[in-house]
């Protein structure tokens, strides 16, 4: 996985047009006063593009097979509306995700973040954060390849300027993330092209009908 800090001029590249109009002023000012820009992008994945697209539609269903997976950090998804979904790992991390744009290969977040005291790091006060993520993903020889620009701003603003100089660290634990999220998440993709009947099964599957539901509907050999 490689990463650049987006700076200068780099900012104009955001593709602010395809932001919906009721978003739109938020986006921009996040985007113009981020304390962190970065572009990573992940090692391919041998799992196919369908495969995932399926998964990125269905948030609910996909954290179920993370958790079927026991992969570390366990966490809960829960849809709040159309298009947003929160994200809880019951150990002081909180998340909301808002899809702003979509289209096959390209997918806009508006994230809004909450790591509770000593949850990121011994003894690091809670921080709240926004994250604007423009997320690229194709398919080549390789497998499953993926960019992501994002453009960070912390809520707190001293924290943010103190933050300036641990760029590195910063960037280096968002590549560590994002690289972990993506790997587990195709590993998962993969293994529902393989043997899907492993997950039918499952109990976090069959416990929850909105889940089942979607599960039969994507993977339609099981009625």
């Amino acid at each position: 996985m490689t990463t650049a800090p987006l700076i200068g001029q780099e900012k104009k590249l955001f593709p602010m047009d395809l932001i919906p109009d009721s978003y739109r002023s938020q986006v921009q000012v996040l985007v113009e006063r981020s304390d962190f820009q970065f572009k990573t992008s992940t090692i391919p994945k041998k799992v196919k593009l369908s495969s995932m697209e399926k998964l990125f539609d269905h948030p609910r269903l996909s954290a179920a097979m993370w958790r079927h997976c026991q992969f570390t950090p366990s966490f809960f998804a829960f849809e709040e509306a159309p298009n947003t979904f929160s994200i809880n790992d019951t150990k002081g991390l909180t998340g909301r995700l808002t899809l702003l744009y979509s289209v096959p290969g390209h997918r806009i977040y508006w994230v809004q973040g909450r790591a509770e005291a000593g949850r990121l790091k011994p003894f690091a006060p809670a921080v709240g954060a926004q994250m604007i993520t423009s997320y690229r993903y194709w398919e080549t020889e390789k497998g499953f390849e993926t960019q992501l620009d994002t453009w960070t701003k912390l809520d707190n603003a001293l924290l943010g300027f103190l933050a300036q100089p641990f760029r590195k660290y910063v960037q280096g634990r968002q590549d560590e993330f994002i690289g972990y999220i993506n790997s587990n998440i195709a590993l998962f993709g993969e293994s529902t092209e393989l043997n899907s009947i492993e997950f039918r099964d499952s109990g976090l599957i069959l416990a929850d009908p909105r889940i089942q539901r979607d599960f039969n509907r994507l993977y339609s050999k099981f009625p």
